[in-house]
């Protein structure tokens, strides 16, 4: 760059022989220069010559391995002792109709004598965390005795059946706020607190005896909607020590005496209640237009899709991993990069960047078709990633870990197939370009051989 800008510089005025002497001086540099560099690569060469092939590593990258996807769905997914539960309806044109209830025991908060007592009413308190959808009073809250004790320590799924004994009460909710946390105090039917109370021999709490789970087992909660739709969304993490329950039962009562007393039953219970929630997919009341139609057929359709509330979700796999793995000319690569890149579908009305949820977890599958949350995750959530790229319009998933695991893994155990998952109460859904699209999701890997 030097010998550029001087010879720009150069006046027109020099002389020939001036020109003559620079141009002998240039060319005895340059002959110089040659020599060096011959010397250099003579150097570099002999020593090549010297070391054994093992001492050399090479690094490589491919992106050329295809990923298939597809849209999948199962209704048996597990869903106790959870952290949030939700009650409502949730329509989307593309994934149709989605309605959620729960299951929860009663605990026990003081204890009552024997009686008798006569129920003057009964009123539950209910904090509500989130309110979406038709916020205009008229909603029917459903409470149902189940049939069946549940346990804390017991599996029960989200398709699970709930057996009723037959006996319920209802409520209408008043106007909600949408958006926000919702603290209701409903009037329940007499009824409730006088079928509670019927035997009061049975209102104890033990470990090693039929106690108050055995006699009353708990409520099916269920919402009921006449027109549009509501959800909501529900807490039963105990309190702190410094906090107050947000779900709870009261039943007021007074003897023949006059005597007054009040019996309290608490939903979040610091001594845990089992419960579980219940949801259903209705996909074929999606819009026409949009309705998903390839679910479990392992059809490579253009866009797959991920919903929330144990809904379809997008499995991808990666055939040229395991034809890596069973490669001998591959052994001991060591994987430095390998990255999922997933793009997003904008339909330029109901999902824009703003609509898409914030991250997507990945799973992998074993030869069982168990799945677990990818290794990469656990080590550092940053490095991961998974979050979306609103500009970009796609998510990305750091997989190296998983990756390396994969091609180390001599029994066969991991498989080179992946679930996309939301994170636990998420309520967005997300469509994503696959396959045959304009922009596929694209599969990159840089790594070391030695």
């Amino acid at each position: 760059m030097t010998f550029m800008t001087r010879s720009y510089h150069s006046p027109k005025s020099i002389t020939r022989s001036f020109n003559f002497l620079n141009t002998l001086f240039l060319a005895a540099a340059a002959g110089m220069l040659f020599l060096f560099n011959s010397c250099e690569d003579e150097g570099t060469i002999i020593g090549k010559n010297i070391l054994p092939p093992g001492d050399f590593v090479s690094l490589h990258s491919t992106d050329t391995l295809s990923v298939y996807s597809y849209t999948m769905f199962t209704d048996s997914l597990e869903s106790d002792n959870p952290v949030d539960v939700f009650l409502g309806q949730i329509y989307d044109p593309y994934f149709g109709t989605t309605t959620a209830a729960f299951v929860t025991q009663l605990r026990l908060s003081n204890l009552l004598d024997e009686g008798p007592w006569i129920v003057d009413s009964v009123q539950l308190t209910l904090t509500f965390e989130n309110v979406t959808g038709d916020i205009w009073a008229g909603h029917i809250l459903k409470l149902s005795e189940i049939a069946e004790q549940i346990f804390p320590d017991s599996t029960y799924y989200s398709n699970q059946a709930v057996p009723l004994t037959g006996f319920s009460v209802e409520t209408t909710l008043p106007e909600l706020q949408a958006d926000t946390v919702n603290n209701l105090i409903l009037t329940l039917p007499v009824a409730l607190g006088e079928y509670i109370i019927r035997n009061t021999s049975m209102l104890f709490h033990n470990d090693t005896v039929p106690d108050f789970r055995s006699y009353f087992r708990g409520l099916y909660f269920e919402l009921e909607s006449t027109m549009s739709p509501v959800f909501i969304t529900m807490n039963l993490e105990a309190p702190g020590d410094f906090e107050s329950y947000k779900h709870q039962l009261y039943i007021y009562m007074h003897d023949s005496d006059g005597n007054s007393d009040v019996f309290l039953l608490n939903i979040d219970a610091k001594a845990k209640n089992a419960a579980f929630t219940t949801f259903s997919h209705d996909l074929s009341t999606a819009d026409p237009f949009f309705k998903i139609t390839h679910v479990n057929d392992r059809i490579k359709d253009t866009l797959s899709y991920v919903q929330c509330l144990n809904g379809i979700y997008t499995k991808l796999e990666i055939p040229g991993l395991e034809k890596i793995r069973n490669d001998p000319s591959f052994d001991g690569i060591l994987i430095n990069k390998a990255r999922l890149t997933c793009p997003v579908h904008y339909d330029g009305s109901t999902y824009n960047g703003a609509s898409f949820p914030q991250q997507l977890f990945m799973g992998y599958y074993d030869k069982l078709d168990r799945r677990y949350l990818i290794p990469d995750y656990s080590v550092s959530a940053t490095f991961f990633d998974g979050v979306i790229d609103t500009a970009a319009a796609n998510y990305t998933f750091n997989i190296a870990r998983y990756v390396q695991r994969f091609l180390d893994d001599t029994t066969a155990n991991y498989k080179p197939e992946f679930q996309l998952a939301l994170p636990e109460g998420s309520l967005r859904n997300a469509i994503l370009k696959a396959n045959n699209s304009s922009s596929p999701v694209k599969f990159e890997m840089v790594y070391t051989r030695f």
